[in-house]
């Protein structure tokens, strides 16, 4: 027969297999119907292969079927010939007619599959629209249900930001109202402290004055009294012993004269001479005398006078000086009164303070009362409000699930109509290919079937089919995309007959797209499914819902926790501390006070309150520890202006700044004439007297060492006071100037803990600690439990600077090294306290792990690494002060395991003073409780705190890190 031209809607071609008649029985030719032997089509125009036919249709009827699609609706014909070249089929003529009618009956029963398959595909229709509109309805519903969750979640927000932001500024004014009073009763007390000693002063100061002027001119008055009557009398004297050695001598000369004269007048009175004349001139000499010792005694008398006059004056001067001195006595009286009266002011003035005090303390407890009130009523409300809808949330996604169902059921009724028309049409193909009869020219003979609907949809292999049964995996790429729409099926309208089908246009059907539809009725449902977002969504919203209440929780938990009152003490801070090392052995390689700026925000959030600096000064040595100019700070870690800057920063985020300062020794900068490096230069330009004596390399004039020599660089004499007074003002430069809160020191060993009392006493640090490192008791290379004699070491170091440090517990860090490794007895002392600093004085133990020298690139003691968790679980739930490395906390990944830890050490409320109580310590594991609210297990020991009877309350587990460790909280 010849070739028949399809219509426009066309899209496949039914050929007979070829066979050849044997006896009265027609045979198929097996290799060409299984594929064997390819058919040769031809066509009137141009046509594509179709990808989607597969061999295994051949078995299953005699009829092969062809997909063809053309979008420009161009008609095509197929023409199929025969490929056996020398068989001849000679058909009847009669079983040709037989065969036409046949047909034309498969032809007939076409057109009725046709019509119900067209009322199938309606029906079908009608339910995708359905299907699409409910969709459209569940998706309405949904943006409503969430725009309510979302309504309700900020308006739990708002409430909450109230609350809270309520809450902080009632305790930001308790807070101020207490320092305000505080700071008042402080004030007052100083200005009356101030005032008594300013009155009192100025009172003793004007009588003591008074008093010594007073005595200064008795005592003038006298000496002056008493040397003009020394000078008169002795004046006098030795006028009257002068004129009486005058007048004897004149006497003698006289008497001598006389004697001679006598002898004369004898010698006369012998010779003949008269010797009464002789005797009259002797008495008138002798007249002449007696007038000179009458004038003596004239002058006699004057004296005594002057004298008589000076001791009148020398009495009035002493009666100056009785009433001076009960002037003085009536001056000290009257300060004794004023000290009294004062003294009864100041005590007046102290009740009326404290009255004021406790008013305002009342004032602010009913405040608290009230706020609290107010804060309970508006958390009940916010619960409550968290309640509905809570319940509200439920019965949505209740109806939101029964309706995810009911797509569900109307999906698979879908799926199971197209199932049932997929039988029936593959019933259909069946029927019309058994029922054909074969007969003359069936090489010719050409049927049109749904147009290749049929074999697209059955092929199991078919790309398309996988998409369709699988859902789409992942994000359809754009190729992909274009390709599935120039293959998408095409369905025809309802045919009539060939004239109308080649007449007729058709358009293709709407399907819903696959990630739509068939991705949902799938048991694992594909990521980016509707109704997988649905979940999704719904699960967001519910951990953000837990999140909020978890965090109001833990406001209300701490905002209605008492805080606990600590005695504040020169150089240990807050009790509170948690200290950052921010620098390792490496820091000085960058420029790392512009590394550490950034860091300060992320170190206040995590809850850290110290950063402890590296070296500042100018150093021999990058890192720090060989100074040389005490007051030039550009170091290798940055300049003095990039130094402010970080601890400007550190302070705006409320961290204070811990400054490594070495006291020990300092590098000279100029060699003495012999050749040794002890000149030092800057500003304190020390020289040999500055050296310990005892120092072997730097042959220094002053005393002996009073701690170990640290042979690298000259050891300071700590004794000169020059030396002293020169640190002091250095250190106080280093807090008013630079910024520094408190110190780190350096190699406390080697000199005493004496000076480093004074030091911290002239600088009034906020927080120091005392680096004292020495070795522990081993015993044939196995650490000893008896750890007391190390241990009474650091604290005799402590006791010797009057307590006003602390110092590094290497004690705890040794014993950890081993305890962590299933020794856990170690951690517990015969006395049941903590081993270590830890357990004799709390709050001077600086506890840790790893530093710049036991750690990083030295490496000289390094915790095992393996252990780190649980070490940091240790220090960080006991009391003391613990430190955390920059390593650990930037480098090792344990950024958030410490955050952790931090914040369950705030919650529990522990401080440097907090009460121990060991429960385990064997080699299973570690049990204590820290506190009245934590309960911290180390090991895989099996434990719990709320099935022990000696533990009241309700404990929830905070932290479970398995046989690590494990943390318990009091609720």
């Amino acid at each position: 027969m010849g070739s028949i031209s399809l219509p426009d809607m066309a899209v496949g071609i039914i050929h007979h297999c070829p066979t050849t008649y044997s006896g009265s029985h027609w045979k198929y030719d097996k290799n060409l119907c299984l594929g064997r032997r390819p058919p040769i089509f031809r066509t009137a125009s141009k046509r594509k292969k179709n990808p989607f036919c597969k061999p295994h249709w051949l078995c299953k009827s005699r009829t092969r079927i062809f997909s063809s699609m053309d979008d420009s609706g161009d008609t095509f014909a197929d023409v199929v010939e025969t490929s056996g070249r020398n068989e001849v089929l000679n058909i009847e003529e009669d079983e040709l007619m037989t065969a036409r009618k046949a047909l034309s009956e498969a032809q007939a029963r076409q057109e009725a599959i046709e019509k119900e398959r067209d009322q199938l595909l309606e029906k079908l229709a009608c339910s995708e629209a359905k299907q699409q509109e409910y969709i459209a309805t569940i998706l309405h519903e949904k943006e409503l249900a969430i725009a309510e969750v979302e309504a309700a979640k900020s308006l739990f927000d708002q409430k909450l930001q109230e609350s809270v932001e309520e809450k902080f500024s009632l305790e930001s004014k308790l807070v101020l109202a207490k320092n305000d009073a505080v700071e008042l009763a402080v004030q007052v007390e100083k200005l009356a402290e101030i005032a008594f000693q300013q009155a009192t002063s100025h009172i003793l100061e004007d009588a003591q004055l008074r008093v010594s002027a007073a005595e200064t001119a008795a005592a003038e008055a006298a000496y002056e009294m008493e040397k003009q009557i020394r000078d008169v009398t002795e004046g006098s004297i030795l006028s009257i012993v002068e004129q009486s050695k005058y007048a004897i001598e004149k006497a003698l000369d006289v008497a001598e004269k006389a004697g001679e004269h006598a002898t004369k007048a004898v010698s006369e009175f012998t010779e003949g001479m008269n010797p009464l004349d002789e005797l009259a001139s002797i008495q008138s000499k002798n007249i002449m005398l007696q007038g000179v010792v009458n004038d003596l005694e004239s002058q006699l008398l004057l004296t005594r006078s002057d004298v008589d006059r000076l001791k009148l004056e020398l009495e009035k001067a002493h009666a100056h000086a009785n009433a001076f001195e009960l002037r003085a006595k009536d001056a000290e009286k009257a300060l004794l009164e004023f000290q009294e009266s004062s003294k009864k002011n100041t005590l007046q003035k102290e009740e009326e303070i404290m009255s004021l005090i406790e008013k305002m303390k009342k004032d602010s407890s009913e405040r608290k009362k009230n706020s609290s009130k107010a804060f309970k009523a508006e958390l009940q409300s916010i619960r409550d409000a968290i309640g509905a809808a809570k319940e509200m949330a439920h019965s949505k996604d209740d109806a939101y699930l029964r309706r995810c169902e009911a797509l569900q059921r109307s999906l698979k009724a879908s799926e199971a109509t197209t199932k049932m028309w997929r039988q029936r049409a593959e019933m259909a193909e069946s029927i019309l290919c058994k029922e054909r009869p074969l007969g003359e020219g069936d090489e010719d003979s050409i049927y049109v079937v749904n147009g290749g609907r049929i074999d697209l949809l059955t092929d199991d292999d078919s790309q398309k089919w996988k998409l369709l049964s699988d859902g789409p995996r992942r994000e359809i790429p754009q190729w992909m995309a274009r390709k599935i729409r120039t293959i998408r099926p095409r369905f025809p309208p309802r045919k009539i007959d060939v004239a109308e089908a080649l007449s007729s246009k058709f358009r293709s059907l709407d399907l819903p797209k696959p990630n739509e539809v068939w991705s949902i009725a799938q048991e694992k449902p594909k990521e980016g499914d509707i109704l997988i977002e649905h979940v999704i969504e719904k699960e967001t919203i519910e951990k953000k819902r837990k999140a909020l209440e978890h965090v109001l929780q833990g406001k209300t938990i701490q905002w209605q926790k008492t805080p606990e009152q600590t005695n504040l003490e020169s150089g240990t801070g807050t009790g509170r501390e948690i200290v950052f090392q921010g620098f390792n052995w490496e820091s000085w390689r960058k420029q790392w006070y512009l590394d550490l700026a950034p860091k300060a925000a992320d170190l206040s959030k995590i809850g850290v309150t110290s950063v402890w600096f590296p070296p500042p000064t100018e150093s021999v040595a990058p890192q720090g520890y060989m100074p040389s100019d005490l007051y030039n700070l550009n170091s290798s870690y940055g300049s003095v202006e990039e130094l402010k800057h970080c601890i400007e920063e550190m302070h705006s985020h409320g961290l204070l700044a811990l400054g490594d300062v070495v006291l020990n020794h300092r590098c000279a900068q100029k060699q003495s004439p012999n050749g040794i490096w002890n000149i030092f230069g800057g500003k304190l330009a020390w020289g040999p007297e500055a050296i310990v004596c005892d120092d072997p390399n730097f042959q220094g004039c002053g005393n002996p060492s009073s701690g170990d020599i640290f042979h690298a660089a000259p050891n300071i004499d700590h004794s000169k006071d020059f030396v002293r007074n020169d640190i002091k003002e250095w250190l106080n430069w280093l807090r008013n100037d630079i910024g520094f809160d408190g110190w780190r020191l350096d190699f406390v060993r080697g000199f005493s803990g004496t000076f480093v009392k004074e030091y911290i006493e002239a600088s009034v640090p906020a927080f120091a600690i005392g680096e004292y490192w020495d070795s522990l008791a081993y015993e044939n290379g196995n650490l000893c439990y008896n750890q007391d004699a190390h241990r009474q070491r650091i604290v005799n170091w402590i006791n010797a600077t009057g307590g006003t440090s602390s110092a590094f517990d290497v004690t705890t860090k040794g014993i950890l090294h081993s305890a962590l490794h299933n020794q856990y007895w170690r951690l517990i002392d015969p006395q049941g306290k903590p081993t270590g600093v830890l357990g004799w004085w709390p709050s001077r133990a600086v506890t840790f792990l790893e530093n710049h020298d036991t750690g990083s690139t030295q490496g000289h003691w390094p915790f095992p690494r393996d252990k780190l968790t649980q070490g940091y679980a240790y220090i960080l739930t006991h009391p003391g002060t613990p430190v955390i490395f920059y390593d650990h906390l930037y480098d090792f990944g344990l950024h958030d395991i410490l955050t952790e830890l931090i914040e369950a050490r705030r919650r529990a409320g522990i401080h440097c003073r907090s009460a121990v109580k060991i429960y385990h310590a064997n080699n299973e594991g570690y049990v204590a409780q820290i506190g009245d609210t934590l309960v911290m297990k180390l090991g895989h020991f099996d434990w719990n705190p709320s099935k022990e009877n000696h533990l009241e309350g309700s404990w929830q587990t905070f932290v479970d890190k398995g046989s690590d460790y494990k943390l318990w909280l009091r609720q």
